[in-house]
């Protein structure tokens, strides 16, 4: 146990300059927000349809087959934008060369302390795209892929995303005991890049983006 802990390695994975990103949808900003140096990730159409899970920036140099993913992050809806869009804010994993297929665990931060229960229950999520987003894993496996964290838009939380193989486990707020578990990843044993990932009518910002292997 002692050996695997020491062979571990912990990198940090640089989001400026910004051209270390790139950009799919989205703009991205860096700056200072609530204490801490970050990148802002905008939705670069609000209002706009596009395709399902199609916003994100993608790390140049990050690829990742395995291990543990660590981000602190924040996501809100933009200004004017309707009641349904909850603050989708997230990171998306082992993302194919020609970006057309990817793993996600993403929050709804809106939805943390909503007075519905059910919303409750809709807060972190896992999608596999393009074949499972989170209509689909609802209507065929209800509760499974997503559950409750208690979120807050616009507030940091810090991210965790354990993968093994075909398992995948989601800690937010530093808990030892993850959130979410899925124990059938779609794509199974791949590998491919780290994206920032938002959903439409997003804004959201990214700190101390992490990876150990």
């Amino acid at each position: 146990m002692l050996a695997g802990l020491l062979a571990a390695e912990t990198r940090v994975i640089p989001l400026d300059p910004l051209s270390k990103l790139r950009l799919h949808n989205v703009t991205a900003q860096a700056m200072a927000y609530k204490g801490r140096q970050c990148v802002e990730i905008k939705d670069a159409n609000p209002g706009k349809t596009l395709p399902d899970g199609s916003l994100f920036a993608i790390v140049d140099g990050a690829d990742f087959a395995g291990g543990v993913i660590d981000v602190d992050l924040t996501g809100d809806a933009l200004p004017g934008m309707p009641e349904a869009i909850r603050g989708f804010t997230g990171v998306a994993f082992r993302i194919a060369a020609n970006t057309s297929s990817y793993e996600a665990f993403y929050l709804r931060p809106k939805n943390g302390r909503s007075e519905d229960q059910l919303q409750r229950n809709h807060s972190a999520q896992y999608i596999s795209m393009p074949e499972f987003p989170w209509k689909r894993l609802r209507a065929e496996s209800p509760g499974k892929y997503e559950t409750y964290a208690d979120l807050a838009p616009g507030e940091w939380t810090h991210v965790k995303i354990d993968v093994r193989g075909n398992t995948a486990r989601l800690c937010v707020h530093g808990a030892s005991q993850p959130t979410l578990i899925v124990n059938d990843l779609k794509h199974g044993r791949s590998h491919g890049a780290l994206a920032l990932w938002i959903g439409p009518g997003v804004v959201a910002h990214f700190a101390n983006l992490r990876v150990t292997r």
